[in-house]
């Protein structure tokens, strides 16, 4: 069993990565495998709603990450994706990542648990948060939970190994994912299947 952790900061070896590292670590120590996927610092283009995606599965554009994350996340049993704080919401390049491996992509992601983790120096973090968590919601993935809200706080790698509760709070999420991760596992094992989803009954307000 797998778990993919995608990393949107374009620092490598950051912050974000300090977190999502005490989160793998976490899954590793509960028998799942995990991959971590680096956005970087190159461009990452925005979704332009070409809706080429719904014949194939895969964007048309094929020169940054998103590609490579839609089919690791169908390949996973859960995903874990990291951003940091930027002007109190996540990262662009992690949302312009999300916005296309999510759009007309999301159906084999359904029932795949999913948490979202964000780093910042000081502010922002709840704002951050639950932006990305709407990607999992719209997506019927299970959100996973931690003891808090998945944020660490520290302008450095170093700082942010000094955030005792938040790499504690990275830690209950690993095992409160890789348990659920279990369950799933034992439930398909015991045959129950996830719930068949009702035909999509799209409502407007403008008639």
């Amino acid at each position: 069993m797998s778990v993919l952790l995608i990393n949107g900061s374009p620092h490598p070896k950051g912050c974000t990565y300090t977190a999502l590292s005490a989160v793998a670590e976490q899954l590793e120590k509960n028998g799942l495998t995990t991959t971590m996927l680096q956005v970087g610092a190159k461009p990452v283009r925005g979704c332009i709603a070409c809706g080429k995606c719904a014949e194939d599965g895969h964007c048309v554009f094929t020169d940054d990450p998103v590609n490579e994350a839609v089919d690791l996340l169908r390949e996973a049993e859960a995903l874990v994706v990291g951003a940091p704080v930027h002007y109190a919401g996540p990262c662009a390049s992690a949302c312009a990542l999300l916005d296309r491996m999510f759009f007309r992509k999301s159906g084999p992601y359904a029932h795949k648990p999913a948490a979202a983790v964000v780093s910042c120096r000081r502010g922002g973090a709840s704002a951050s948060f639950d932006r990305l968590n709407k990607y999992f919601t719209i997506a019927r993935m299970p959100v996973v939970s931690s003891q808090y809200w998945n944020s660490v706080h520290g302008n450095t790698p170093d700082e942010v190994r000094q955030d005792r509760e938040g790499l504690q709070i990275m830690r209950t999420l690993g095992n409160n994912m890789a348990w659920l991760v279990r369950c799933i596992a034992a439930g398909k094992a015991a045959g129950i299947a996830p719930p068949a989803p009702e035909a999509w009954e799209p409502t407007n307000f403008i008639r």
